[in-house]
C-alpha cells in the first residue's frame, strides 16, 4: 500500500491526472471507500485547476493529448455526478463549459445533447433508459455518453 500511496502523492504533486487514472484500478482495490472518495476528489481538483487555467488562457484542450485527455474525462465524470444526483443545472453549466472547452468536434456536440437534457429536467436514468443508445455506447469505446436513440425533445 505504501507503493501505491507514493505513485499517488507522485502523479498528484506533478498534476498527472492521467496517471492517477492508470493507478485507479489499484487504488480500487487496495483502499477504503474513504480513501477512494480522496483519491477521486484529488482528480478532481486537478481537473479544475486546469480548467481554471485553460479558460484563463482561452485554451481549448485536445483530446489527443493525454492530460488534456484525462482532465476533460474527470470534468466528464463530475458532470455526470451532478446529473444522476439531480443537479440538472449545475450538470448542464458543466456540460456547456465542457463542449467548448474540447477541441473534439464529436465531444462537443455529445455535450450538447447532454445539456438539453439537463435543461429539459430529463432525470438521468430516464436519459440512459429512453435516449442512450447504451450498446453503441459500449461498442464505442469512448469515456463520454456519445451515442443517442433520439433527439431531446423528439
Amino acid at each position: 500500500m505504501d507503493e501505491l500511496k507514493e505513485k499517488i502523492f507522485k502523479a498528484q504533486s506533478e498534476g498527472d491526472i492521467a496517471s492517477l487514472y492508470v493507478l485507479e484500478a489499484e487504488a480500487q482495490e487496495t483502499f477504503d471507500e474513504d480513501t477512494l472518495m480522496a483519491f477521486y476528489a484529488n482528480i478532481l481538483d486537478l481537473a479544475l485547476e486546469r480548467l481554471t487555467t485553460a479558460l484563463e488562457n482561452f485554451e481549448k484542450l485536445d483530446m489527443n493529448e493525454v492530460q488534456d485527455f484525462a482532465t476533460l474525462r474527470a470534468l466528464y465524470e463530475y458532470a455526470i455526478e451532478h446529473h444522476s444526483a439531480g443537479s440538472t443545472h449545475d450538470a448542464s453549466a458543466l456540460f456547456e463549459v465542457l463542449g467548448g472547452l474540447s477541441n473534439d468536434e464529436a465531444f462537443g456536440e455529445a455535450m450538447k445533447v447532454h445539456r438539453a437534457a439537463c435543461d429539459a429536467k430529463i432525470d438521468f436514468e430516464t436519459f440512459i433508459d429512453e435516449y442512450v443508445d447504451m450498446d453503441s455506447v459500449q461498442e464505442g469505446g469512448k469515456f463520454y455518453i456519445s451515442y443517442f436513440k433520439k433527439d431531446i425533445g423528439a
